[in-house]
């Protein structure tokens, strides 16, 4: 049997051997990168210098030549005007996005913000998404009652699959801006745009949106998930993806959190009574089915309907609007709200799955097609005596007191 000696020289070989060659070259390779490696410190220092701006060697002040580092303009100072022009730039204009509100702003003081520039920010958004008042016009093989009979069947969707309120007033507004696009729609083609601005609505506010093969089920066959599919991206690329405007839901919410407001520390806390929410939401939905409604802004028929529930002391204190700017919507939103008493208010609805503080958001179904039509018999018999009449009083019940209620939202 060979000694250990012998089986070490056998294993290892001669120096001279191949077998050393693969551990000569993994010892060159790690020595290639110990040498590029830099201390820390060093490269710190390097990159400083780097940065360091050079000084203006070429710029000579006895020269008749202008400074190339101008100095900062100070509040106390004013200095003259730089014509850029004069040196060969393009002339351009700024505009200033700090604007003062145009309406006295109703907030409290915010801890995160200022209460004007949110103010601002709203009224801004609230011009940001104009609507074609003469929508209609575009179709001739359309009627207004179609739109209506569209946007109520839509409602009735919203509450089979639980959608709330703010879903159905999005899918509203990008179908009625939608339809200000286009010309000429056929009558067939109305019912898929209409789900697919839905479609998209719900994608939009809603966390477990339903599937697109759910809002096909509902239009009995007559749109299949391609066409949604298909329409859907028409529908954005139209609206120039803006999708985000300030519904009168909203608006109705942000009123009546002024007017039931008591600690500013809980504003983003509903504090307002949920049954003169859902009353005034049943107005809304009402009037909106009318395409006249188009003809006013979000926030002016969000305040028209709070008007009809309160007093117009509230409704200036809440949105800022002064009896001149809504008293030509609050006429015409009276036979509305005529009819909406006649009917009666509708109860709080429960749904399952649904806390109970968040039931007053969902979108409910009420046969608003037939109060339609007792608001337009309305409107032509008293047409005469509400353009003739002072201020209307509030014709539905106004909410007992400025303190919170029980049921209140929480």
């Amino acid at each position: 049997m060979p000694s250990k000696k012998v089986q070490d020289t056998e294993v290892k070989g001669t120096p001279d051997e191949a077998p050393k060659i693969p551990t000569a070259r993994s010892r060159k390779r790690k020595a290639d990168v110990a040498v590029h490696l830099q201390d820390p410190d060093e490269e710190v220092a390097e990159m400083t210098r780097k940065r360091q701006c050079p000084s203006p060697t070429s710029w000579n002040p006895s020269r008749s030549c202008t400074s190339p580092c101008r100095r900062l303009p100070m509040p106390d100072k004013a200095e003259e005007p730089v014509a850029i022009s004069s040196v060969g730039f393009t002339q351009y204009t700024s505009r200033n996005i700090f604007v003062t509100p145009t309406r006295p702003s109703p907030l409290p003081a915010l801890c995160w913000a200022s209460k004007d520039d949110v103010w601002s920010n709203l009224l801004k958004k609230d011009k940001l998404y104009p609507h074609d008042t003469h929508v209609m016009e575009r179709h001739p093989n359309l009627q207004p009652k179609m739109r209506a009979i569209l946007l109520d069947w839509l409602m009735e969707v919203c509450e089979v699959y639980k959608l709330h309120r703010e879903t159905f007033y999005l899918g509203q507004d990008y179908f009625d801006r939608f339809m200000a696009t286009q010309e000429s729609v056929c009558k067939s083609t109305l019912q898929l745009i209409g789900i697919s601005a839905l479609f998209i609505a719900a994608k939009m506010e809603e966390i477990y949106p339903p599937k697109v093969h759910q809002f096909a089920y509902v239009t009995d066959g007559a749109c299949t998930g391609e066409e949604i599919l298909s329409m859907e991206v028409i529908v954005m690329k139209e609206l120039k993806w803006s999708l985000s405007p300030l519904t009168p839901v909203a608006w109705i919410n942000i009123y009546m959190q002024m007017a039931y407001l008591k600690d500013s520390g809980e504003v983003l806390m509903p504090q307002y009574p949920e049954a003169t929410f859902v009353q005034i939401a049943e107005l809304l939905d009402l009037c909106i089915l009318d395409v006249k409604s188009l003809e006013f802004s979000y926030s002016l028929l969000a305040a028209s309907a709070l008007f009809h529930f309160s007093s117009l002391e509230l409704v200036m204190k809440v949105s800022g609007f002064k009896w001149s700017d809504v008293e030509r919507c609050v006429r015409w939103m009276v036979p509305f709200a005529m009819s909406i008493r006649e009917a009666g208010s509708s109860s709080l609805k429960t749904f399952k799955g649904i806390p109970q503080d968040d039931t007053h958001n969902i979108q409910t179904h009420a046969p608003y097609l037939d109060r339609l039509g007792k608001a337009y018999a309305y409107e032509l018999v008293d047409l005469e005596r509400s353009q003739s009449s002072p201020v209307p009083s509030g014709v539905l019940t106004p909410p007992p007191s400025s303190e919170k209620p029980e049921g209140s939202a929480c």
